[in-house]
C-alpha cells in the first residue's frame, strides 16, 4: 500500500501535526513512528515502514541537537535506496538550532553533523532524494510525490494486467 513514512525529529516536536492533518483530510496513508510510550518491540514495525513506504519524510529540525537522526539520516537513507531505488526521500537539515539549545559541546557538534551530512546528500545524483528547505516545503513535495506514486501504481497494475 502506498504510504508516506514520517521519519526524522522525535521528542516534544510537533512537526508531524500539520502533515497528519492534512494527510488525514485528503485520505493519504502515513505512518508515524512517534510515540508516547515507545517499546523496543516497535523497532520491527519502524524498520519495515523506513524499508518499505514509498514516500520518506526526514526533516532533522532545528528544536533538537538532533544527534541521532543526523545519523540516522545518513545510514537509513542511503541503505533505503539501495533496497529500493524507486521510492522516494525527502529531506530537510535545518543548519541553525534553537537558541534555547546552549550546550556548547552538543551544539557544535549538531552543527557539525548537519552541514556534512548535508553537503554530502546534495553531492549526490540521485533522482528518487529531494531536498528541502522548510517543512512547508517538504509537506507539498510529499504531496505532489504521492499523487505521482499513485499515478506510477495505476501504471504498474495497467501493464500487469496486460501480461495476463
Amino acid at each position: 500500500m502506498l504510504t508516506i513514512g514520517l521519519f526524522g525529529t522525535c521528542g516534544d516536536s510537533k512537526w508531524r501535526d500539520r502533515f497528519m492533518e492534512v494527510y488525514k483530510q485528503q485520505d493519504i496513508p502515513f505512518f508515524n513512528p512517534q510515540v508516547d510510550d515507545w517499546e523496543p518491540e516497535m523497532a520491527v514495525e519502524e524498520a519495515r515502514h523506513l524499508a518499505e513506504d514509498e514516500i520518506i519524510l526526514f526533516p532533522v529540525t532545528n528544536e533538537t541537537y538532533g544527534l541521532g537522526s543526523i545519523s540516522e539520516v545518513g545510514f537509513s537513507i542511503l541503505n533505503a535506496i539501495k533496497l529500493d531505488d524507486r521510492r522516494d526521500f525527502v529531506i530537510m537539515i535545518q543548519q541553525e538550532l534553537d537558541p534555547s539549545l546552549d550546550d556548547e559541546k552538543l551544539k557544535k557538534e549538531s552543527l557539525r553533523g548537519r552541514a556534512l551530512v548535508f553537503q554530502h546528500l546534495k553531492k549526490l545524483a540521485f533522482g528518487n532524494v529531494y531536498l528541502v528547505n522548510s517543512l512547508q516545503e517538504m509537506l507539498e513535495v510529499s504531496l505532489t510525490l504521492y499523487e505521482a506514486a499513485k499515478i506510477k501504481n495505476q501504471v504498474k497494475r495497467f501493464a500487469l494486467s496486460k501480461k495476463e
